[in-house]
């Protein structure tokens, strides 16, 4: 029976953390895995422009020995040519997975209903699963265990928030959100990671009040405008700006490391001071966007 990753919410920790364990093989002994996905095709169906998400999926399944087909839905004149349903359902008749980066999470809904091989969501405006994986594996690499530090996520309760809440909670990572009031995550997702939380020994907390965030060891940010919004930037500006993931935030909290998905606006939601800093994980992450999505592919189609 196939199986999709729209989202972790229905994952148990044995199998998220070794899903975790089999990224740091990738990363750490990349010989061992060069030939894991021989034969394997791969689709990526693009609603949305990428520079990490497209090259990591591409020179990773590269390196596992798979090749990736990249169709752009708009530049290629896919959009509105036929149904989600019967796109999918094409695919599938000749590539082994599709990875999915959309503006809806319902069009992944549909894409996995439709086709018999694994849907990847590769960003959606409600989960980005790929990112949290590489977020915790660069966690773990700097604190040794994703139970020991105090996660902070600073900014717009978005895809990435929502991601980072619920791996945390079934990985039992103690995880704060602090975010503009108007701006809280997703309710149900609140209550979805509250849940996990309870179950697997994490701690979620969301909090718009800034100035009661004093402690910290690693504090995430954000783009406050996700990709898509249209709203103008001065308008949250001015509620976004204390916010701001600099310096000053980092000593006040006492904060070792800084991360920060990227694409990132400096200046904005973090200042280049942090951002070149040696305790900026940035670049970690990005690297590990790899070897995640490449044990996540390795999971699902079942080549470990």
């Amino acid at each position: 029976m196939k199986q999709d990753l729209l989202n972790f919410l229905h994952w148990t920790p044995e199998q998220l953390f070794p899903l975790l364990e089999l990224a740091k093989q990738v990363k750490q002994s990349p010989v061992e895995y060069q030939t894991k996905l021989a034969g394997k095709a791969i689709v990526g169906l693009f609603e949305k422009p990428s520079l990490r998400t497209r090259l990591s999926f591409d020179i990773g399944i590269n390196k596992l020995g798979g090749s990736f087909h990249y169709l752009d839905s708009k530049q290629d004149k896919l959009a509105g040519r036929e149904t989600t349903k019967d796109t999918a359902a094409n695919i599938g008749c000749w590539a082994d997975a599709i990875v999915a980066r959309v503006y809806s999470h319902e069009t992944l809904q549909v894409m996995a209903k439709s086709t018999e091989v694994p849907v990847i969501n590769a960003l959606c405006d409600l989960y980005h699963p790929c990112q949290a994986v590489a977020d915790y594996l660069t966690i773990t690499e700097a604190f040794g265990d994703v139970q020991k530090p105090q996660i902070a996520y600073v900014g717009d309760g978005n895809n990435v928030a929502h991601s980072l809440m619920i791996v945390g909670a079934i990985l039992g990572a103690k995880i704060n959100v602090v975010v503009p009031s108007g701006f809280e995550p997703d309710k149900q997702v609140i209550e979805q990671s509250a849940a996990l939380a309870k179950q697997y020994g994490g701690v979620i907390e969301v909090t718009s009040g800034i100035e009661n965030f004093t402690q910290a060891d690693v504090i995430y940010t954000d783009t406050w405008l996700s990709m898509g919004d249209d709203t103008p930037l001065e308008e949250i500006k001015s509620q976004f700006a204390p916010f701001q993931l600099n310096q000053d935030m980092m000593q006040k909290t006492g904060a070792q490391f800084a991360m920060h998905c990227q694409p990132a606006h400096r200046e904005l939601e973090i200042t280049s001071e942090v951002m070149d800093s040696q305790q900026s994980l940035l670049m970690q992450q990005a690297e590990n966007r790899m070897h995640g999505q490449n044990a996540i592919l390795l999971t699902l189609l079942n080549c470990i």
